[in-house]
């Protein structure tokens, strides 16, 4: 039985576009794969808590000197890591603000990437341990830009989930959201016509 790994992170709930589009394509997955479970993960309704002192210092800490306090900030963050782990594939909705992504999928990033469980560092540089399962991100953008400087997400969402060993990162557009409700409908009747080939490919 395959497992999916769905990420919501928009203010607007189901609402927002990106997990609309999220949303169809854990449609149309289900679909090809009508046993599959899916594991849903919203950083709006359930925040992931962002990094502080006391969390970044819990995972630097050795386990037979971690404090109570301690151990449940990491049992929290090996609960977000078991999720990625018994995954087969993962979509993130992933919507833009100001030119950045989410806070709360940036909180929920600073959780999984933990040395020596999700990536390590050797002689030869850093090695990502989590298996390279594939990860589609449904980017929903009020304007356009892809390909351009100001698209500062594709690239950071590569560099990091490679990081953890997250190499196989597929990018689906839905741009120029808020640019008339013409291009609205056209932007993201293509995004799901390109999620409903992706998933089938």
């Amino acid at each position: 039985m395959k497992t999916l790994l769905q990420i919501k992170t928009s203010l607007n709930g189901d609402n927002g576009q990106s997990s609309y589009l999220s949303n169809e394509f854990v449609t149309r997955w289900k679909a090809q794969n009508p046993d599959g479970k899916v594991i849903v993960r919203d950083l709006a309704a359930n925040p992931v808590p962002h990094l502080d002192g006391e969390r970044f210092n819990a995972f630097l800490s050795s386990a037979d000197k971690r404090s109570a306090s301690e151990q449940k900030i990491i049992d929290y963050s090996d609960q977000l890591i078991e999720e990625i782990k018994a995954a087969d594939a993962v979509a993130i909705g992933l919507p833009m603000y100001n030119f950045g992504i989410p806070s709360t999928l940036k909180a929920y990033f600073d959780h999984i990437a933990r040395s020596g469980v999700t990536f390590r560092y050797t002689e030869n540089g850093p090695e990502g341990l989590l298996p390279n399962i594939p990860v589609y991100i449904l980017a929903a953008r009020g304007g356009i830009y892809q390909g351009i400087q100001a698209d500062s997400q594709t690239g950071y969402m590569k560099t990091f989930l490679a990081f953890l060993g997250l190499q196989d990162t597929r990018f689906i557009y839905a741009e120029g959201l808020a640019m008339g409700e013409d291009g609205k409908t056209n932007a993201l009747n293509t995004a799901v016509n390109e999620i409903e080939s992706t998933v089938a490919a």
